[in-house]
């Protein structure tokens, strides 16, 4: 349940009536509510009800990236697992491997890069990778992830600056507006 819209007593009423059925397949009925940092106050009183005493083959997954927002008699009633970021190191080896899958032809550099973009976020760096597929280039490689992103090339940001520092005002306007072509 996503309950940045679904943020409702009704709709906790609902999961809490729900959790006497026993499951029909699997040995657990897991309800798992992502952002749940966004409920209202009446809907984790509701939760809090079916927390107190939950049935033995019920089980919860509260996810959230502000558990701080959460309620103290919430938090005391949960197991807390915090999950650290991915290191680049890790998202270049996935995507390598998600590119040889995939028979896409991709360089070390802009395998790098995108991990670094992603700031440890596996998701961030799968949605880098298809934006560059979905451009239609044949080989990713580090300048045209750069491209991609808007992140400007060494040679232009020097040429800048030594201008700024040489007071060459025309110089710098004239690199700027080449740049936006």
């Amino acid at each position: 349940m996503d309950a940045a819209s679904n943020n409702s007593v009704d709709d906790i009423r609902a999961i809490r009536d729900e959790v006497n059925f026993l499951p029909t397949l699997a040995k657990y009925r897991v309800y798992i509510i992502d952002e749940v940092h966004m409920l209202s106050t009446g809907a984790f009183n509701a939760l809090l009800k079916t927390l107190e005493e939950p049935p033995a083959h019920v089980k919860f997954i509260l996810a959230t990236t502000e558990p701080q927002k959460l309620p103290a008699t919430i938090l005391s009633r949960c197991q807390r697992f915090d999950f650290k970021k991915i290191s680049n190191e890790n998202i270049s080896k996935r995507l390598k491997y998600v590119c040889e899958q995939s028979n896409i032809e991709i360089t070390e550099e802009a395998l790098k890069l995108i991990a670094i973009l992603a700031e440890g976020a596996m998701r961030d760096a799968l949605s880098i990778l298809e934006r560059c597929l979905q451009e239609g280039n044949e080989k990713i490689d580090e300048d045209f992830v750069k491209d991609l992103v808007g992140i400007p090339k060494l040679a232009f940001v020097s040429k800048i600056i030594k201008a700024i520092i040489e007071y060459k005002v025309e110089d710098v306007i004239r690199s700027s507006r080449t740049s936006r072509k």
